[in-house]
């Protein structure tokens, strides 16, 4: 694992904030992920629709954890891309689950804006977009 010196400084691992960030994404890679995974292979002809999006949304928050964690140019678009299909997908299901709740006969971790997760899933790519442009490097900086 590279150390400090080597990591580029955009990176999350290099502060608190970011590492609750990552953290927080983490969590939210695991849960997403396990959940599909419980879901499919369980009683997937409940709710396919539901289910693959669950899936969908863990493998964007398997990938939005890693570029934060790995910054630099490569990292930052990974995380860019993952937290901008993470806004779109969360305000899209959110919408689309309120308007034709026959089509989500259960949960996915976006469902209603992700009301199943204290909303956080509605906030978490706001604070990662904004997290990204915070810490872009700046003319001059060769870090990244």
């Amino acid at each position: 694992m590279p150390d400090s010196s080597t990591r580029p400084r955009d990176a999350a691992l290099g502060t608190g904030l970011g590492r609750v960030l990552l953290l927080v994404y983490g969590i939210f890679a695991l849960s997403a992920s396990a959940r599909a995974l419980v879901q499919i292979s369980t009683h997937f002809d409940e709710a396919p629709l539901a289910y693959l999006l669950s899936a969908f949304a863990g493998l964007v928050y398997l990938s939005a954890t890693v570029g934060l964690a790995v910054g630099g140019i490569r990292g930052r678009l990974i995380a860019l891309v993952s937290c901008s299909i993470e806004l779109i997908g969360v305000l899209a299901v959110g919408l689309l689950s309120i308007a034709d709740a026959v089509a989500f006969p259960d949960d996915t971790v976006w469902s209603k804006f992700g009301s199943g997760y204290g909303y956080v899933p509605l906030v978490l790519p706001f604070i990662g977009l904004w997290w990204i442009w915070r810490h872009r490097p700046r003319p001059g900086d060769a870090s990244s």
